[in-house]
């Protein structure tokens, strides 16, 4: 492991504390605002805001610079990890929740290898980044039971559903949480749905999560796209930014955009 930072990491739900001798001396970023603007984030990423909107996405569900936070599933890309990495570094404490981080070939190897280079590429901005796992519903110890006050999910609920984990995850979750912890989440939504093609029923995700103890505290319509019209060749994945339907037809799912998404903020009861 790379020295000159403090990184727990729990590959295999074990935790290992490494203490490393200083750091790289960058400028460490202090707001928001910083952290969107900084150089660690590629244009590509940066041009994605419109979409994703993620300084008001992260208001919304409160996130505060000294809270502890676990992110499920960040993926090889890291889109949300580069961010909130970054701004809960001084203060903050931030779990990196993994899908299947043991395997070694295929997807969640190669997502694993992103992951770390990303860790390992500025300590002053990611080394106390603690690695979890959540791979449902065998190993679902995201954080100690009890101890976090904030757990976010961006466009995952629809991969759990699809794996047929989503309670297993939830629960996880819910354990991991303080009382009166928040689980904000977005994605991609349609009443409509097949269940095959990327998008989730809001009704059936607020059933879940009420089922799971959530209790849903408010919702936004920051990430909405009323442009979407939900029903497309290859499901949400013809949309950017995978465009994964005819080439002909790319100009148009551009001119749409990212997905309609849902943002909902949940919260674990205090009492």
């Amino acid at each position: 492991m790379t020295s000159g930072f403090i990184r727990k990491t729990a590959m295999a739900l074990s935790m290992t504390l490494v203490m490393a001798a200083g750091t790289t001396g960058v400028a460490q970023a202090k707001s928001m605002d910083e952290v969107l603007a900084g150089d660690h984030r590629s244009a590509k990423n940066k041009a994605r805001d419109v979409y994703r909107h993620p300084k008001e996405t992260l208001e919304f569900f409160g996130l505060k610079p000294d809270l502890t936070v676990v992110e499920i599933w960040p993926g090889g890309g890291g889109w949300y990890q580069e961010i909130l990495a970054p701004y809960l570094h001084d203060t903050g404490v931030y779990y990196s929740a993994l899908n299947n981080p043991s395997a070694t070939e295929g997807y969640y190897f190669k997502s694993k290898q992103k992951v770390m280079a990303r860790l390992n590429s500025n300590d002053d901005l990611y080394g106390k980044v603690i690695i979890t796992e959540l791979t449902a519903p065998k190993k679902t110890d995201i954080a100690p039971a009890g101890s976090v006050d904030m757990v976010l999910s961006f466009r995952n609920f629809h991969n759990w559903q699809m794996g047929g984990v989503e309670k297993d995850v939830l629960a996880a979750i819910y354990k991991a949480l303080k009382p009166g912890g928040i689980f904000g989440m977005t994605d991609h939504r349609s009443e409509e749905t097949n269940g095959k093609d990327g998008y989730i029923k809001p009704s059936y995700l607020k059933a879940a999560a009420a089922d799971a103890g959530f209790v849903l505290v408010a919702t936004s319509e920051v990430n909405a796209n009323p442009k979407d019209g939900h029903h497309h060749a290859k499901g949400v994945w013809t949309l950017p930014p995978t465009l994964a339907g005819d080439k002909a037809d790319h100009d148009k799912m551009r001119a749409i955009g990212e997905s309609d998404r849902l943002t909902y903020k949940f919260m674990k009861p205090k009492k």
